[in-house]
């Protein structure tokens, strides 16, 4: 990585230095650093709270970040908009650190990016409702974490699947969607060629069980994205199932796999 990118990284943590607003989530020479920034930005008088990833590869500044974003008070459609415009300005810059910058570019505009997209919120917000599905499954191990993952995270970005992968005890995979993009996505779960076995060599996954597969709740928020958590403790994996509004999903499923 170079010195500009964690140059960058002490400032924005300076910046963003109220609880829970800045986040290192990943620090490697292979795939650089992942880091979340929590802020709220302004419409209509009213705060809308914003969580941003971004993942700085190790060509950065010369490469531009990867960048996620999600909001419970925004649609699916609105995020992904918010995303585009916010990787577009990115490509457009000189190679120079710009996180900052494209903060302020998106505090700036935020209001005039939503008006955007907000003609269709109501009937994007229906269609992410009706017809929506939550499925809970448990991998017993992953022996290649690193392309495990990634190729999670490909599957479900192809199956415009949201949700949470938790890779730490137990590992738990979180999915809102269709219900047949569900269906899909255990299929290849279980049919492709996943992880490595104790040898080393490609092998499918064998240990995979599927807990649940229900209809979306009313009750339940929606996820915009699908994001990679280490849950470190029991107490934060429940933490983040009662934010979702499936706390009932975890009480009912996740104690018998501890």
């Amino acid at each position: 990585m170079s010195k500009e990118a964690f140059d960058e990284m002490s400032v924005l943590s300076a910046i963003y230095c109220e609880k829970g607003e800045f986040e290192l989530l990943e620090e490697s020479p292979e795939r650089g650093i992942v880091y979340r920034i929590h802020t709220l930005t302004e419409r209509d008088n009213e705060k809308t709270p914003l969580g941003l990833i971004f993942h700085i590869s190790p060509n950065y500044p010369h490469t531009p970040p990867d960048i996620s974003i999600s909001s419970c008070h925004l649609s699916r459609k609105e995020c992904h908009d918010l995303r585009q415009q916010l990787l577009d300005t990115a490509r457009s810059l000189p190679p120079e650190p710009m996180i900052h910058g494209l903060m302020l570019w998106l505090q700036e505009n935020f209001s005039d990016l939503i008006k955007t997209s907000s003609c269709h919120s109501a009937e994007v917000r229906a269609e992410t409702t009706e017809g929506t599905w939550t499925a809970l499954l448990h991998l017993d191990h992953m022996r290649s974490k690193a392309k495990y993952i990634k190729l999670i995270e490909k599957w479900a970005s192809e199956l415009c699947l949201t949700g949470r992968l938790f890779t730490g005890k137990p590992i738990l995979i979180l999915l809102q969607g269709t219900k047949e993009n569900i269906k899909e996505y255990t299929h290849r779960q279980k049919t492709v060629k996943v992880d490595v076995d104790s040898s080393g060599k490609r092998c499918k996954e064998k240990m995979m069980s599927v807990l649940c597969e229900i209809p979306q709740l009313e009750e339940t928020r929606m996820l915009s994205t699908f994001e990679v958590k280490d849950v470190l403790s029991l107490d934060d994996l429940k933490s983040e199932f009662d934010l979702v509004g499936l706390t009932e999903l975890y009480d009912q499923f996740v104690p018998s796999l501890i």
